[in-house]
């Protein structure tokens, strides 16, 4: 994922936990970077129209920002669920933002579906796709 999907992601899920403007801090804590480096990506997000930021007070996802941010998110809920139930790994949520940007929503969704195939005899809990635990 580009470091610009993986602020746009990380902005996206925060704003669906609190209400805008969000922190360069929240955000660099979720990306476990600075909040000078999540700062500075606040500029050139905004610079390309994808969020509007306030110093001090934080961003805040335009229309095309949360258009874009929706798309991802819908990757990254499709991967987390993969990694997590059938590949078992722990640090799902992670590894889903590392990449959700590489994946179109439509082909992340496809490949839950083929899991879905092949899950015959798995509990219905364990295929459930996953709530964002971060909202």
């Amino acid at each position: 994922m580009t470091r610009k999907s993986q602020y746009l992601l990380a902005l996206y899920i925060e704003e669906q936990r609190s209400p805008p403007p969000v922190s360069s801090g929240r955000i660099a804590e979720r990306l476990d970077r600075s909040a000078s480096t999540a700062t500075e990506m606040f500029g050139r997000l905004e610079a390309d129209g994808l969020l509007t930021h306030e110093p001090y007070a934080g961003a805040t996802l335009t229309e095309d920002g949360r258009a874009r941010a929706e798309e991802l998110h819908e990757s990254y809920v499709a991967l987390s669920w993969f990694f997590r139930v059938v590949l078992e790994l722990d640090d799902h949520e992670r590894e889903a933002m590392e990449i959700a940007g590489l994946l179109r929503p439509a082909v992340a969704e496809r490949l839950c579906g083929l899991v879905f195939e092949d899950l015959d005899g798995v509990e219905a809990e364990d295929v459930s796709l996953p709530r964002d635990d971060h909202r």
